[in-house]
């Protein structure tokens, strides 16, 4: 099953050669979504078949027309919407419980799956009979879209029902980074052994998630025709629609598998200000001692540099209508930047430099760090390059793991 899922998604790879789009630079050509490639090649898949349809403000084609409008257009029964975090139109904050609803366009119901219920319920799914998910993810393991799409596969196959993913490009490539996560720390922010940084699309890491959690899911991904794994989203020609709100641009996609374990700590990570995911702050950090501190690690593909911020109605509740202290990232060289390690070294310097005013989250911190090891390393004073060297075995051993579950050329 495993091979033949693979052997589509380079037979459509190899089929979805066509004129080039715009786009930021040496970009593959002809690159299309999972929708594009369902409604060209797979409409078996859906066809005189009910549908439900898991998505939010991202699932669009290459010409931003949303999935809703192009199924409906294909005559395919759609009758039902689902959403994840933020929901249907990817307005609401970081953690918000949204409620179901109706959209106004179709009058289709949208049922929430991040409030009163995070897995469609038996009611939901009583006239389903293929569910499609069309999610773009964000390309580290905090990410909750996995999680939103693995719940929905398990609860399609306590009904037999088909889940059907359209995939999408991993939005920062195919590097893996990171450390990988501790089993017993499993939740939202981290549903699989996988990296901060994983390098898979999201129908991949649904694979990988069937065979880990053994699921009995019918599973089918329809994938992104013409990428390749090296390919970031600006280099794709696909216009880029932010998979939520504080991720608004290809900088803050980059910095967040590293700058989102300040989540976990009494810092800003930008909430609310006009680069959230591109600084970190508060108003007691010393922007000086710990510029000196980062920069004497010789960490490549980033510049940093001092910034004063003022967050807005953070959604983090962190700091709101007070100047901030901080200091912004810039990737300067993507194939160089880890901004795991990075993370881990402005994690040690703010520690060591400002005992008295660091905290941690404890309990957040060790859910998005996948276990309490990296805070007992960092408490221990243990050297930022040596834990970040520790990682090494754990992500050559998931490098091999997920080997069989990749569906995209280099």
């Amino acid at each position: 099953m495993h091979r033949s899922l693979m052997l589509l998604g380079l037979w459509a790879w190899s089929q979805g050669c066509g004129p080039p789009g715009p786009r930021a630079s040496a970009a593959p050509v002809g690159v299309r979504p999972g929708i594009e490639v369902l409604l060209a090649d797979s409409a078996h898949l859906v066809r005189n078949r009910r549908v439900g349809l898991v998505t939010n403000q991202a699932g669009v084609d290459a010409n931003g027309v949303s999935d809703v409008v192009r199924l409906r257009a294909a005559g395919i029964p759609l009758v039902a919407l689902f959403s994840p975090e933020h929901g249907f139109r990817g307005a609401a904050d970081p953690g918000a419980a949204v409620a179901s609803s109706i959209d106004s366009a179709t009058g289709l119901p949208i049922y929430s799956l991040y409030g009163r219920t995070s897995a469609p319920t038996d009611s939901m799914l009583s006239d389903i009979e293929v569910m499609l998910v069309d999610l773009q993810d964000a390309g580290a393991r905090y990410y909750t879209y996995l999680y939103t799409t693995i719940e929905v596969m398990q609860a399609a196959a306590r009904h037999g029902i088909t889940v059907v993913v359209l995939d999408r490009p991993d939005p920062i490539g195919g590097l893996v980074q990171g450390n990988v996560l501790d089993p017993a720390y499993i939740s939202p922010v981290g549903r699989l052994a996988i990296p901060m940084r994983h390098g898979m699309s999201l129908g991949e890491l649904s694979l990988l998630a069937r065979a880990d959690l053994g699921l009995m899911t019918n599973l089918r991904v329809v994938p992104v025709a013409g990428w390749r794994r090296s390919s970031a989203w600006d280099e794709t020609g696909l216009r880029f629609v932010p998979p939520s709100p504080n991720l608004q641009s290809m900088q803050s996609l980059f910095h967040y598998p590293g700058l989102c374990l300040f989540e976990g700590t009494n810092l800003s990570v930008g909430r609310g200000s006009d680069a959230p995911f591109e600084q970190i702050g508060a108003p007691w950090l010393d922007t000086a001692a710990v510029l000196a501190r980062v920069r004497s690690a010789h960490l490549s593909g980033v510049s940093f540099h001092g910034v004063g911020f003022t967050p807005r109605r953070p959604g983090d509740g962190k700091f709101g209508d007070t100047l901030v202290a901080g200091i912004r990232l810039e990737v300067t060289d993507r194939s160089a930047y880890d901004p795991t390690a990075v993370a881990v070294h402005l994690l040690a310097a703010v520690r060591a430099l400002q005992p008295g005013q660091f905290a941690w989250l404890q309990a957040h911190f060790d859910r998005l760090a996948g276990g309490p090891g990296l805070r007992q390393a960092l408490d221990a004073d243990t050297d930022a390059g040596a834990i970040v060297r520790c990682w090494t075995p754990g992500l050559d051993h998931f490098r091999e793991r997920r080997r069989p579950y990749l569906l995209y050329p280099e």
